[in-house]
């Protein structure tokens, strides 16, 4: 019976255990085998032999030589996260990427890829959020922007698996499926005048001048502490970022104030940097410790370093600059991020109002109007009694 169980399946089409393969002439003319079983499709039935089949043959009359996906092993995530950091090296946001990706690695490092879907990643979200939760062992009561950075790297990675082969596309469906958190970027936080003296007032030695830079040039922590000097012209008063996180070279104008801050500072012939420590020879790695103390003996709450960008912006607009330039000195790529400040420049609002009423001030009124509508019947009505 097996036998004409074999004659009776269509020509290129056999039966090898309990799954159906087919048997066709590529363009070369070499016979190619392939299982049934790929996809959606389960292979066990004739239907889905002789649908990929016809799928085959067709691609072979346009000329194409059919495409056959090796037989993906069974990786796990931390065999993945091991290939993504070997690639992620060329990124400049390495650092803070390979940190994200161990912790990761932490929780779903012993999963198989082809066990994540929307349902383990939507349930990693609402455990992250939770304030309390004795059953995890992460970090719980996250921001909403923290966690889409997580789901984010988690999507990026199932891509680059699915190049490398490491995963069916069908995982990286399941992935994708996954929605972002809404959140609320609305948060800006900024001293008064008399608040950023009270907390430099308050900063020890070494941080007083990397305060100073940041209120006077609106750059980033990383760009601060890893400043040169053959990026800074005090001749010329500016200082040359070629690496930003946009990718982008930026020129910040030096002020007299930073200036003098600049020129005060030991220099040292042996050392590239800017701001150092001068028991180690090497750059600041961590600020945070000094600049927290400083705030609260200043008694600023609710204050990160990187509000320090926001202070420096959003002086600029209160004083009227134009929210262009304060794009451009920022180094954001887009007016998007620059827009959250133009609230803090009602002033500039009602100056530009005044310049409008100034050039149409010769546009008559409705009451002016008016009393040219009435003069013109007067006049009208005691020349025709004049008649």
């Amino acid at each position: 019976m097996g036998k004409m169980d074999k004659k009776e399946l269509p020509k290129g089409i056999y039966k090898r255990g309990g799954v159906f393969w087919i048997r066709y002439a590529g363009i070369d003319g070499k016979i190619i085998f392939e299982s049934a079983k790929q996809g959606d499709r389960p292979g066990t039935k004739q239907q889905d032999a002789e649908a990929l089949l016809h799928e085959r043959k067709a691609d072979v009359g346009r000329g194409k030589q059919p495409e056959i996906r090796k037989k993906i092993p069974n990786v796990t995530f931390k065999a993945l996260s091991v290939e993504y950091l070997k690639w992620a090296k060329r990124q400049r946001s390495f650092k803070q990427k390979e940190t994200l990706v161990n912790q990761l690695v932490t929780i779903f490092g012993a999963y198989p890829l082809r066990a994540f879907n929307s349902r383990l990643l939507e349930q990693y979200q609402t455990e992250r959020m939770e304030k309390s939760n004795k059953q995890v062992k992460y970090q719980v009561g996250n921001k909403a922007g923290t966690i889409n950075r997580h789901i984010a790297t988690i999507k990026h990675m199932f891509t680059k698996g699915v190049e490398w082969e490491l995963v069916e596309e069908d995982a990286l469906k399941k992935v994708r499926k996954v929605k972002m958190l809404e959140e609320n970027n609305r948060r800006l936080r900024y001293l008064s005048v008399e608040e950023c003296g009270k907390l430099l007032k308050e900063c020890p030695k070494h941080l007083r001048p990397i305060v100073i830079t940041a209120l006077h040039t609106g750059m980033r922590r990383g760009e601060i502490l890893g400043l040169k000097w053959e990026n800074v012209d005090l001749k010329h008063g500016f200082i040359l970022l070629d690496k930003t996180k946009n990718g982008t070279r930026r020129e910040i104008p030096v002020d007299g104030t930073l200036r003098a801050t600049l020129t005060a500072l030991p220099r040292r012939l042996d050392l590239p940097y800017v701001f150092f420590n001068p028991d180690t020879g090497l750059p600041y790695g961590d600020i945070k410790t000094g600049f927290n103390r400083a705030c609260r003996k200043a008694g600023i709450k609710d204050f990160h370093f990187h509000d320090l960008r926001h202070t420096f912006a959003s002086h600029l607009v209160m004083a009227g600059q134009d929210i262009t330039t304060v794009k451009e000195l920022l180094g954001h790529k887009s007016l998007t991020m620059t827009l959250r400040y133009a609230h803090l420049a009602p002033a500039h609002a009602v100056k530009a109002v005044e310049l409008l009423d100034s050039i149409l001030n010769e546009t008559p009124t409705i009451q002016k109007l008016d009393n040219l509508e009435k003069n013109t019947v007067s006049e009208i009505g005691e020349k025709w009694r004049r008649e």
